[in-house]
């Protein structure tokens, strides 16, 4: 069975994403649009993804390199696929789509398009529709999926999980992922009624529920939240601080027991970043709204950046320095683990700081022992090494990308802000990237950079940097016996 793990995983996403194209083929056709690219596109991947799935299996039982390669190719993939659309309409050129597709999988929100008037419905539907896919595609991936592995992934789900210890929602693979994906389905229902009711037209309010319960920030208007009604600004500020929270929380929640968001010290500290955050940009923007407005850009920015959705309610790159300042440190954060927000992610920093905190106690007192504790519950070891391990590798991908993109010609706040704003899958940035602007200026070469960033930032990094270890490439002596 060795061996078939991979290809059948890739298949079946092939295939996934083949029946979702033949039906944005008839949408097209209906709409009187361009539907050549997405039959294209459904033709090739689901004769691929069918090629694939006759070489694997269902039941293979895959070994820890196959399993990662599945998870990395199945990522680099699917994205391709998905941008034969914007390739064949005519609108992108083939790396601006592949930018295009991978900000959607990853939900970064990043884009490259500049007119949007010429833009088809069907495309904006696409885009939104991929960033929904790609929102619980990483809910799965790191609740479910990934504590499948005992490399790299177990550890990333225990420097994830609301605690130190592996918490699974149940015994089986299928019914966590269902469980998730029923709460992830219910609040995008919700979502769309919502702000239809509260004045969106039923498109907009299907393509911003998409990507607003993904944490992605693709919008149909090129203005995002600044032309709409307050009330559905204050809507989405309620659905993007769901969407940024951990999803096996609020399955439980949802179950009869709240009490576990609020017991959670990862919820809370979140929640408290996001309102201290909020407060202080209403504060530093005062003088340019009511009271009441500078309290909804407040409150909207501060979780829109967050949980790296990347939504606009106004123009946040000609604010004030210090409130631009309080968005840039939010970058850094990110949502919560488990959820789909992007980013460092909340409860990383909480053992950061508790462990220095522990490093500053042990200097003082060399023989005292004092374990990290989060959630009552002790740390182990090998999970502080990791996320020290992860932080090295993002802030080291974070600079050299940084240095590369002011290298190929960006101002070093565009190159600053761009690269955060990708690897973080925040999606806006500030001066040349700004909310109200896009990527498509940057050079190429950028352009290719970014999105390898925001794939290395979706997968956390580790998972992608792994293949670069020499051990990776080295075949195991199993593999010659027989």
């Amino acid at each position: 069975m060795r061996g078939r793990f991979a290809p059948y995983v890739i298949g079946m996403g092939l295939i996934g994403l083949a029946l979702c194209l033949f039906g944005f083929v008839l949408y097209a056709f209906i709409s009187r649009e361009t539907y050549l690219g997405f039959l294209v596109a459904a033709l090739s991947s689901s004769l691929l993804g069918i090629l694939l799935r006759s070489f694997g299996e269902r039941t293979a039982d895959p070994s820890r390199r196959e399993a990662l390669i599945g998870v990395l190719f199945l990522w680099l993939i699917i994205p391709a696929f998905a941008a034969i659309p914007f390739v064949l309409s005519g609108h992108l050129s083939p790396l601006n789509a592949m930018f295009e597709s991978m900000s959607g999988f990853t939900t970064t929100g990043a884009t490259v398009i500049r007119d949007f008037d010429s833009f088809p419905k069907s495309l904006f539907m696409w885009r939104s529709l991929i960033q929904w896919f790609g929102g619980v595609g990483i809910i799965v991936l790191f609740i479910a999926v990934l504590p499948q592995l005992a490399i790299a992934g177990r550890q990333l789900f225990f420097a994830e999980a609301p605690g130190p210890t592996e918490e699974k929602l149940s015994p089986r693979l299928r019914n966590t992922s269902n469980a998730v994906l029923y709460v992830y389905v219910g609040l995008t229902i919700a979502c769309i009624m919502l702000y239809w009711f509260g004045g969106m037209s039923f498109y907009d309010a299907i393509a911003h529920a998409f990507t607003t319960l993904a944490a992605g920030g693709f919008s149909p208007n090129p203005l995002s939240f600044q032309e709409y009604a307050p009330i559905l600004s204050w809507i989405s500020v309620i659905f993007m601080a769901l969407a940024g929270a951990n999803f096996a929380l609020l399955y439980r929640a949802f179950s009869g027991r709240p009490r576990t968001l609020i017991r959670d010290p990862e919820f809370r500290t979140y929640i408290a970043i996001a309102v201290i955050g909020a407060l202080l940009i209403a504060y530093f923007i005062r003088h340019l709204y009511t009271p009441s407005g500078a309290l909804r850009h407040g409150f909207f920015q501060s979780l829109s950046i967050l949980t790296t959705t990347g939504y606009a309610s106004t123009d946040f790159a000609l604010w004030p320095e210090n409130a631009q300042m309080i968005l840039l440190v939010l970058m850094f954060v990110g949502g919560s683990a488990g959820s789909a927000g992007g980013g460092i992610k909340v409860v990383r920093w909480l053992m950061i700081v508790k462990n220095t905190a522990r490093e500053v106690r042990q200097t003082l007192h060399p023989r005292g022992v004092f374990p990290v504790r989060l959630g009552g519950r002790v740390v182990p070891e090998e999970v502080l090494r990791a996320v020290a391990a992860f932080i090295t590798l993002y802030i080291g991908l974070f600079a050299s990308t940084t240095a590369l993109l002011v290298a190929f010609g960006a101002d070093f706040v565009t190159a600053f802000t761009a690269t955060i704003a990708c690897i973080g899958n925040v999606g806006p940035g500030l001066a040349s990237v700004g909310p109200m602007a896009n990527f498509a200026d940057l050079h190429p070469i950028s352009r290719g950079l970014l999105t390898f960033a925001m794939y290395a930032g979706r997968l956390e990094v580790v998972t992608v940097f792994v293949v670069f270890d020499p051990q990776w490439w080295r075949i195991p002596r199993k593999a010659f016996r027989r």
